[in-house]
């Protein structure tokens, strides 16, 4: 019977027919089978006697940028950018139902789950039919498309999980992404590849590249290779990568969104403007000309741009048109089809060639001969602590939710997980957002940081017992604002508790320092031992800081030594009677310990010498960069801005030094209080239990009443010879090998030799003399940009303000501004050097000192003054004084990474190793990590490998694999080293720099 037949029928004998149906037909509770033909299952078939052109249908969706997240969402604002996503994905979903042959791919999971809570069922039910059937795929799946300069491996691991996450509990297992899909980002870190690798990826697609770069890879027919991402991990790390034509855009002439201008294809042969033929040859010549710089009868043209599909039929009608009239041209040598970035990359695979290989990175990136985006590396130095400030919160509250078995803060720890996902973006943590986006994003951390302290306070109230003791109102707080040296409960209380929580793997030694406004306290540890403490001045600087309400002078300072890994102690700090300060009769001249001399000599600038290395010196220096103007509409014209950094000059300027210094030395610490000017000033620390110096940098507010624009930079010149060489960490992992005006992979022609040999340093740069065995690292808080244009010299930049903007699209300059007045930053560097005897001890501090940095001991205290010296004695009778979440000491070279609590009452775990191979003797080895009852508030009952990103089981994986034209591959190909479980002994074997992932179902114990 024909359907229009069926329309003939009675209504009365239509509902019978249904009852009998009915009645034939068991019921079943049972949901219908879900038919799943996604992934590389779903790709429309290729001919191989043709050039294949894969068209991918996608939109690049800003998470921020112009707009607010949730302007962008919303299309509200439309008069700054014409942007709404939430009609994107009500569009395109509406428009892959009518035609099953279209595809399509998304990428920001943060936008997808805000969509996706708003659908009905029925909408609901179509998404998931459109990704069990591969038509809608999901590619990236990070919460947002992450900054691959500036993000810390810790945040990009994390942001992909959450992402991944929710994905996996929505949509199943054919939302699970196979392939990275990092097309903005403004160059590309090694570690990103290799962290997709881990994550189970075949390959990773990019838009942005050197245009010297890409000038050579066009004519090698190297745009498609095999990364080599690890030299530690060998090939477990190599993951394909295709740099694209046309970096993400359609092809010009073929833009069919309401954003764009180009002509829709006409097909009507009554219509004037019938252009079937034109536009036909137009498209062939551009995708002949692009296949001729790559190595197969495959080629790749992205369909879309930025927020594009709001209005997805004018998208596809076209597109249809376009395959149609193209494959059905007579002697067509082409085959047009709908793809994905994973069936393009099937369709390579299946050719089995060899492709060329790299094992370096793609920094810096520049666009033209004038315009190296490496002013990005710097940019908003206070958003860019923020945010790693950020990072360090979140892990102290997931590990302390997972200690403590926390269950009314889900939502809390979820929006923080999705903040910090939001902040990874490229638009975010870069700084090349605008300024009320910028203020926007501060605002959504601010507010997860503050939620976090509930969190953490009832934690550690119920792993102390504090909550249960005399004190029932017992919480504890954090200090936001210890950056600027204000912080309520110490400066308000006479008596008070501090709570210093450790999220490292192993017991550290850490100064506590906080502002008080008397000179004389005492401090007594959690078993009652008395502790030196000392008072120092807060610089005059620091007190005039814009927006500073704090009255607090001083600072109290001591030493909370071996705080437990993974654990907490207390301390308790009672002001005491007035004294007077010891005034030195005479004035000091320098700083020193066992190790170091530091002055000033008469040009302001700071002499280090080491004591024990007499042939090792260094000089420490201010200075800055004046920022070009042009009016960037040619390549020499290009100003200095958000993006870019082009000084107008080779050489940085000198400060005038019209400052002074002061020197308070005392038990716990000597400083070194150094003001260059009226907004350059510094404190410089030695503690003799440390070997490291500490560099606290204030800048600001920058002038501008001379209408120049300044780029700021610390200099460390040393004597050490190293040849044009320095090394760079990636993302806060592996180091890489940087030389002067040298790229490994072509000729390079540097017309900006101060931004064209700029790089990210996320948490560290070094120098070596190779001859004398001296190295020097310099290793900082937040993310900067930074080089070695002298040999023996590592300069950072710190803080940037420009009055033009560089015509990349963020259309302001970067002018920030607070209070009023230019934006003050103030920051922290570690000075570590010296010669390496024992390179293990020595590499081993370095790390120690980088993770301090990175996850530093979170001081907490007691705001409300419920503490006081009548019940000091109740509380430690009635409460424990310190705790850890550890039994058992782990080898040096391995960190806990993550500890949270995942889903079905599981915790998520995972080990790194943090040591490369051949960067130390027995370090760098292997290592053998036993898991059974490690842990002091659970057990283990069952445990589960997984991917990196956690969703997907490890033996469940099997990546494409692809083979290189070369045998240099490292020989290092070891299979991941199962879970060993026998004999009540969970053991883990870690390779170098190996991360491995675990979901473990645990037995709580009694706190």
């Amino acid at each position: 019977m024909l359907w229009h037949e069926l329309l003939l029928l009675p209504l009365s004998l239509l509902f019978a027919q249904h009852f009998v149906d009915a009645a034939r037909i068991p019921r079943s509770t049972e949901p219908p089978p879900v038919i799943e033909n996604c992934g590389y299952k779903a790709c429309h078939a290729t001919d191989p006697s043709k050039l294949n052109i894969h068209l991918v249908s996608h939109t690049h969706d800003d998470v921020g940028w112009l707009k607010t997240v949730d302007q962008y969402y919303y299309g509200s604002r439309s008069k700054i950018q014409l942007a709404g996503v939430q009609y994107i994905l009500d569009s395109v979903i509406k428009a892959l139902l009518a035609d099953s042959n279209r595809r399509f791919i998304y990428v920001e999971t943060s936008y997808l789950w805000k969509w996706w809570l708003k659908q009905d069922e029925k909408v609901q039910a179509d998404v998931r039919m459109l990704i069990n059937e591969g038509r809608l795929e999901i590619i990236g799946g990070a919460w947002s498309m992450n900054d691959e300069a500036c993000a810390h491996y810790h945040s990009i691991i994390d942001q992909f999980t959450w992402g991944f996450r929710r994905l996996n509990d929505t949509f199943g297992s054919c939302a699970r992404p196979h392939i990275g899909w990092q097309i903005d980002p403004f160059g590309h870190s090694r570690e990103q590849a290799s962290l997709f690798a881990q994550m189970g990826f075949d390959g990773m697609l990019f838009g942005r590249i050197d245009y010297q770069d890409k000038s050579k890879r066009l004519i090698d027919k190297s745009m498609e290779f095999i990364w080599k991402s690890s030299p530690s991990l060998g090939q477990r790390a190599n993951l394909f990568t295709a740099a694209m034509y046309n970096t993400y855009s359609p092809p010009p002439g073929f833009c069919f969104d309401v954003l764009c201008q180009d002509d829709p294809i006409i097909d009507d042969p009554d219509s004037p403007d019938y252009n079937i033929d034109k536009k036909v040859e137009l498209f062939l010549t551009y995708a002949q000309n692009q296949s001729r710089a790559y190595r197969t009868n495959h080629i790749i043209l992205t369909m879309g741009d930025d927020f594009n599909y709001q209005q997805a039929d004018m998208w596809f009608n076209n597109l249809d048109k376009l395959i149609k009239y193209t494959n059905q041209r007579n002697g067509s040598r082409v085959n047009v089809i709908y793809s994905t970035p994973s069936c393009y990359l099937k369709a390579l695979n299946d050719k089995q060639l060899q492709w060329p290989t790299k094992s370096d990175d793609f920094f810096p990136y520049a666009s033209d001969p004038h315009s190296y985006w490496t002013g990005y590396f710097s940019s908003r130095p206070t958003s860019k602590y923020f945010e790693r400030m950020g990072n360090n919160l979140l892990q102290t509250s997931k590990q302390l939710v997972a200690l403590t078995n926390l269950k009314n803060h889900d939502k809390n720890l979820e929006h923080f997980r999705e903040t910090m996902g939001v902040m990874q973006h490229h638009d975010a943590v870069t700084g090349t957002e605008k300024q009320f986006v910028a203020d926007d994003y501060a605002r959504l951390l601010y507010k997860s940081m503050a939620d976090a302290g509930d969190m953490i306070s009832e934690a550690i109230g119920k792993w102390s017992g504090l909550l249960n003791s005399s004190t029932p109102s017992f919480q504890i707080f954090t200090c936001l604002e210890l950056n600027i040296s204000s912080c309520a409960f110490s400066e308000k209380n006479n008596v008070f508790v501090v709570a210093v929580y450790n999220p490292l793997s192993r017991p550290v030694s850490t100064y506590v320092r906080l502002p008080v406004k008397d000179n004389s306290y005492s401090v007594l540890s959690s078993i009652g031992q008395s502790i030196t403490p000392q008072i120092v001045p807060i610089p005059e600087r620091i007190q005039k800081i814009p927006g500073r309400l704090s009255n607090a002078t001083n600072e109290i300072v001591f030493r909370a030594t071996d705080v437990p890994a993974l654990g907490w102690t207390l301390y308790t700090i009672s002001r005491i009677q007035h004294k007077e300060m010891t005034v030195q009769s005479e004035p000091l001249e320098f700083i020193s310990s066992e190790l170091y001399n530091i002055s000033v000599n008469n040009d302001g600038n700071l002499i280090i010498r080491w004591n024990k290395q007499k042939d090792m010196e260094l000089v420490q220096s201010f200075h800055y960069y004046e920022g070009a103007e042009g009016n960037n509409k040619v390549f020499v014209n290009r100003s200095s801005g958000a993006y870019i950094f082009r000084p107008k000059e080779v050489s940085a300027k000198n400060f005038k030094y019209t400052g002074s210094y002061e020197i308070y030395k005392g038990p716990v610490v000597e400083e070194l209080h150094h003001t260059i000017n009226e907004w350059v000033s510094q404190v410089v620390r030695i503690y003799p239990a440390e070997q490291h110096i500490e560099f606290d940098w204030l800048i600001g507010p920058i002038p501008i009443e001379d209408k120049i624009g300044k780029e700021i930079v610390t200099r460390y010149s040393s004597n050490l010879k190293t040849d044009s060489v320095f090394y760079t960490d990636s993302n806060g992992r592996e180091m890489l090998k940087r030389v002067r005006n040298y790229r490994p992979t072509w000729d390079l022609d540097v017309q900006e030799p101060v931004s064209g040999n700029y790089y990210p340093v996320t948490s560290k740069i070094s120098i070596k003399d190779e001859e004398k065995q001296l190295k020097l690292s310099v290793l900082n808080d937040r993310a900067q940009g930074g080089s070695s244009l002298q040999d023996g010299a590592v300069e950072l930049m710190i803080h940037r303000r420009l009055l033009k903007d560089d015509a990349f699209g963020v259309g302001e300059a970067l002018n920030e501004t607070a209070f009023g007045e230019g934006l003050v930053a103030r920051g922290t560097h570690y000075l570590f050097g010296g010669k390496i005897k024992n390179v293990d001890e020595f590499v081993l501090k370095e790390k120690e000192l980088a993770l301090k940095l990175t996850l530093h001991p979170w001081i907490l205290g007691d705001f409300l003054g419920n503490i006081n010296l009548r019940n000091i004695e109740e509380i430690r009778a009635n409460a424990k004084s310190s705790s850890t979440g550890l039994t058992k000491a782990l080898p040096p070279n391995v960190h806990i990474l993550t500890l949270e609590p995942w889903k079905d009452d599981t915790i998520l775990l995972r080990l790194e190793h943090i040591f490369e191979v051949g960067e130390a003797q027995q370090l760098s080895q292997p290592v053998e990590v036993n898991l059974q009852d490690l842990f002091s508030t659970f057990s283990i009952e069952s445990i589960q490998t997984t991917t990196l990103g956690a969703n997907q089981l490890l033996n469940e994986n099997n990546r494409m694999q692809w083979e290189p034209e070369t045998n240099d591959i490292l020989s290092r190909e070891e299979d991941i080293q199962p879970v060993e479980i026998h004999d009540n002994m969970i053991n883990i074997l870690l390779q170098p720099m190996e991360i491995r992932t675990f979901i473990l179902k645990v037995n709580r114990k009694a706190l």
